[in-house]
């Protein structure tokens, strides 16, 4: 192939050479599906724009709303609700070739009767009978608390007031990220509110030190305990935490205290349910699926979306430009991506190459994917996306011109893996630290990653968060700061430990999911049939760490003064860590960012006076952190403050290297910075 041809992804890395061909192909179907969109909308941002056309859209000149829907394969369709008395066949649609169903309705005839609130079906006739179904483009679903059935509803509020807020995400240099989940951050049992988290969660988060909010569970969903990831109505902001305008609300108050919000995206998979969904919402299997089994998400009970389909690319699209828009997000999250890039799903082993590029790779999914990030950052250059891929798909971080995908960053999601597998798997004193090193910076140059410990999948019930993992039971007796406890000391080190190991060597930017930076005790238990029906663990225990007779205190006190480190020295930006030292008998590594030394004594016993530590210049170094300090519950050992002038080092070779001689005392991590 022609240098002119090249990719610049292959220039950068031989490994694909042998699947140039593949990856031109593949850029050259985003390329003209691109083309094909601005030629016919003039371009991506005026393609979008799905929901300005479908649902409701009041018409100025005729004085009165239409109303539309995508529904190709029925057979007649009627629009009721409270406003016509909930009379299913007085108000029939009418049909165009395109398969767009609509109706108006004049104000003069409805404008008493079609109000703000107003409550809404479609009554659809289709090859599954006849049907009242909940439109695709509703952008307002709520629950009648009797009946539990879902209606759709006539929003049209006044504009709400965005005036006040410039804020941009571009002015965060690293992102670090508070994963909640609005419903579940009260500390009382029940469903929190938009309001609430705007007024008690986001002041706790901009305080901790995070800069950046990623939402779970925005798009309306009919299982509470799907997490939101069984999405019903795209369009639609969950009504269980309250209204839109909250829900703006909130993210106004994020802006305001310097937090960008990012929303958990699920255009991976959509809830099966024919009540509250879109599935087989024109009668037939294959309206936003493929048709038969392969619409089909086996491993989550749930539909999957056609990505080559024009209509549910628009309709996919136009969800994106909405949320960015209408709610002013910073970014997107996107579930699932693993499942969406393949045919089956990521469940198989990525052992050669040749599995990026067979016959399991869903290339109109690639196409889709390329498309959304182009549009996402068309509309906001500065708007953040982030995959959710554990397959490793190459190009998934490149830009579109360089033959991407077009993400911003990567999960590092090998990393909660290896720290789950080290708790549970291996003892302390065979802790290999030369693999630890290698899982945690295992990233392609230019592939931003996302680096965390633990997330909200190792929190739910069934699994552990890694508080739980390392001390159990024993934290329901022995968190309190009078007792002593070994179990608990252990803990408490290592679970500062890793925190830090993860954001000093894991990526570049940093994720932690709510409760869990100060050591959250319980999983998350949805309210079901197997509890009760309980909210006892789908809330957070804010109050622990609030507590100053328990060690929650000392693990939120750690986490606050991990993340003013990473910020004033600029750790994450800073790219790949400078290894200086790999010690196996005494299981330490050193390593340095800038002018920062880190030295990590993973050892469960063997603390070391005067231990030699090899440093990249000479000069006067400080401890200015460790685990082991007093107020993060440890016995400082190594007293904060101290200064270690280097020496040379004799390297073996008739070489030396500066090093200075400290306390590296065990179970610590212990950051010195040159003065």
């Amino acid at each position: 192939m022609e240098n002119s041809h090249r990719l610049k992804m292959v220039e950068r890395d031989e490994w694909l050479r042998p699947v140039e061909g593949q990856l031109l192909a593949r850029h050259e179907a985003y390329e003209k599906r691109l083309d094909e969109i601005r030629r016919t909308a003039g371009s991506l941002v005026d393609y979008a724009n799905g929901h300005r056309y479908f649902g409701w859209q009041y018409d100025s000149s005729l004085e009165g709303w239409w109303f539309r829907e995508w529904l190709p394969g029925a057979c007649d369709v009627y629009l009721f609700g409270d406003f016509n008395g909930w009379q299913r066949t007085e108000l029939r649609l009418d049909k165009d070739a395109q398969g767009v169903w609509s109706i108006f309705l004049p104000e003069a005839m409805y404008g008493h009767r079609l109000r703000h609130g107003s409550l809404y079906k479609i009554h659809v006739h289709g090859r599954n009978g006849w049907l009242d179904r909940i439109p695709a483009y509703a952008t307002r679903v709520v629950q009648d608390e009797r009946t539990k059935d879902f209606t759709a509803q006539f929003w049209i509020p006044r504009p709400f007031d965005w005036s006040d807020d410039t804020f941009d995400i571009a002015r965060h240099d690293e992102l670090l990220i508070y994963e909640a989940h609005v419903g579940m951050a009260q500390e009382r049992p029940g469903v929190g509110t938009y309001r609430e988290f705007a007024d008690r969660i986001l002041p706790v988060i901009a305080r901790d030190g995070y800069n950046t909010v990623q939402l779970m569970a925005v798009a309306e969903h009919p299982y509470y305990g799907s997490f939101g990831y069984h999405v019903s109505s795209l369009f639609a902001p969950s009504s269980r935490f309250g209204t839109p305008e909250e829900l703006k609300g909130l993210i106004r108050r994020a802006h305001e205290l310097g937090l960008a919000v990012i929303m958990d995206l699920v255009h991976s998979h959509y809830v099966r349910n024919l009540n509250e969904g879109i599935n087989e919402l024109d009668g037939t299997d294959h309206l936003y699926s493929p048709a038969g089994p392969a619409g089909d998400q086996p491993h989550w009970d749930s539909k999957l979306f056609d990505y080559g389909k024009p209509q549910v690319e628009h309709f996919l699209l136009s969800n994106i430009k909405y949320w960015l828009e209408e709610y002013r997000f910073d970014g997107f999250r996107f579930d699932g991506v693993t499942s969406m890039l393949y045919h089956h799903h990521g469940y198989v082993a990525f052992d050669s190459r040749d599995r990026y590029f067979d016959e399991g790779v869903n290339e109109g999914a690639i196409t889709y994917l390329s498309l959304a990030n182009r549009l996402a950052h068309d509309l906001r250059p500065s708007c953040v996306t982030i995959a959710e891929d554990v397959s490793g798909m190459p190009g998934i971080c490149f830009p579109q011109e360089e033959g991407g995908v077009g993400f911003d960053y990567r999960l590092g999601m090998a990393i909660p893996d290896y720290w789950i597998k080290q708790i549970e798997e291996v003892p302390d004193e065979q802790w290999d630290i030369r693999e630890m090193w290698s899982v945690m910076t295992d990233r392609l140059p230019g592939v931003k990653t996302v680096a965390y410990a633990e997330s909200h999948d190792q929190a739910l019930v069934g699994d552990k968060t890694i508080a739980f993992r390392l001390m159990d039971k024993e934290m329901y007796t022995h968190m309190d700061r009078a007792s002593e406890n070994l179990t608990i000391d252990r803990g408490m080190a290592l679970h500062k430990m890793i925190r830090l190991m993860t954001v000093s060597t894991g990526g570049d930017a940093y994720l932690n999911f709510m409760g869990n930076e100060f050591g959250h005790p319980e999983w998350i238990d949805f309210p079901r049939e197997g509890n009760g029906w309980s909210y006892a663990h789908a809330r957070r225990q804010w109050s622990l760490a609030e507590d100053g007779l328990l060690r929650y205190s000392w693990l939120g006190a750690f986490d606050r003064a991990m993340l003013a480190l990473v910020k004033r020295y600029g750790i994450l930006r800073d790219g790949y860590p400078y290894c200086l030292q790999m010690d196996d008998r005494n299981q330490t590594i050193a390593f340095s960012h800038g002018r920062l030394v880190f030295v990590f004594n993973w050892h469960p016993a063997a603390s070391i006076p005067d231990y030699r530590c090899r440093v990249r210049e000479a000069g006067r170094y400080e401890l200015i952190l460790s685990t082991d300090e007093r107020r993060f519950g440890g016995t400082e050992r190594a007293r904060i403050g101290s200064e270690h002038f280097s020496s040379p080092a004799d390297n073996g070779d008739g070489t030396t290297s500066p090093a200075i001689s400290i306390y590296n005392t065990s179970r610590t991590a212990a950051v010195y910075l040159l003065q």
